[in-house]
């Protein structure tokens, strides 16, 4: 019998975590991918199936910039972009859904620099 691998595991957590987490229009979800390179961050509102706001390591602000993109820090600056953008919408209060991951490392940083920014969640 084969082994599970990683992703697979990742993505049945990620079912179990996205049968209770929804976005609605006054409390989208806040949704975070996190490759082994890059860490993307979407604001979704579930029941019209649109994506509001959208930020990821590849944006042009984090091109050419010092560092590293695939740390905490870079993580940390995306939670910031992501709540500056979603409240420029009007959105105050997200669902947070952490992809499968744990709550802890890359996750968490991207998750508090967006609560300090202001997100309610």
């Amino acid at each position: 019998m084969p082994r599970e691998t990683r992703q697979e595991i990742r993505q049945r957590k990620h079912v179990r975590v996205r049968k209770k987490v929804f976005g609605t229009p006054e409390r989208p979800r806040l949704c975070v991918y996190r490759s082994l390179n890059h860490i993307y961050a979407q604001v979704i509102d579930d029941v019209q199936g649109r994506t509001l706001v959208a930020v990821s390591t590849l944006a042009p602000e984090f091109r050419g910039g010092e560092g590293s993109r695939k740390n905490a820090e870079a993580a940390r600056g995306i939670g910031k972009l992501v709540a500056e953008r979603a409240l420029a919408q009007g959105i105050t209060k997200v669902v947070f859904d952490r992809g499968g991951n744990l709550y802890h490392g890359r996750v968490a940083a991207l998750a508090e620099a967006a609560r300090e920014q202001g997100l309610d969640f």
